[in-house]
């Protein structure tokens, strides 16, 4: 995104989507030539997924979810190398509003689904990045998906954050921009709270927060466990 990243920032993310498709079939045919050095061989998207995808969304599903699994099966030994790759990797795929796209007023999909109908709301790319990162080795408590406000949309808005060290700036990944940047630089972002594998947070000034218990959202994380762990081993 080089010099749009900043007039991005002002547009729908209907406008952003009509972008992504210039640029996601060779970045998935980069992912595929690149050559592997395998290091996780226990992870692996089931024939029968694959097959009920590839009906459902078509024969380019099955190569999508091949090349996310080829992502997390290759050794990369730093964490930041990770992030960039698994944030340039989801944000190949369109913005496509729940209402549209699962005929849903607001509808959680697993990385899965995601990857394989190629889009899906803000929420389904900070989805997808977690459960990469955490199937790359990323320490799950690196991670929080983080409600915000985008200022210049006006609306929620949901991204990943990553903490390098506990209680650290964390760093911002984000499907309106590619640059994965520190919070203190993301002044169009007003954090609201944060949710991740052990509850539902408040978010505070660098990455500190108060617990706020369970709710409708706690709810559907662990609905949406349920159906990730149904997907694959």
């Amino acid at each position: 995104m080089g010099v749009a990243h900043t007039t991005l920032l002002t547009m729908k993310p209907s406008v952003i989507s009509a972008a992504r498709p210039l640029f996601s079939l060779l970045f998935l045919i980069l992912i595929v030539l690149v050559p592997p050095v395998l290091t996780d061989e226990s992870f692996f998207i089931p024939e029968q997924t694959l097959q009920r995808m590839e009906q459902q969304f078509g024969k380019e599903a099955r190569t999508r979810l091949l090349a996310w699994q080829h992502l997390i099966r290759t050794t990369v030994d730093s964490e930041q190398t990770k992030l960039e790759r698994v944030n340039r990797f989801m944000n190949t795929n369109a913005f496509i509003a729940d209402t549209d796209h699962w005929q849903q007023e607001d509808y959680w999909a697993t990385p899965i689904e995601f990857i394989a109908s190629r889009g899906g709301d803000c929420e389904d790319f900070a989805i997808a990045k977690f459960f990469t990162l955490l199937k790359m080795g990323v320490d799950e408590h690196r991670l929080a998906l983080t409600y915000v406000k985008a200022v210049h949309l006006n609306q929620a808005h949901m991204v990943l954050t990553y903490y390098p060290v506990p209680g650290a700036e964390p760093l911002v990944l984000d499907n309106l921009i590619d640059a994965i940047k520190p919070s203190s630089q993301r002044t169009d972002l007003v954090p609201v709270y944060s949710l991740n594998g052990s509850g539902l947070w408040l978010a505070k000034q660098r990455g500190k927060g108060k617990q706020i218990g369970n709710n409708n959202r706690l709810k559907r994380w662990r609905e949406l466990l349920d159906r990730i762990s149904s997907e694959t081993p």
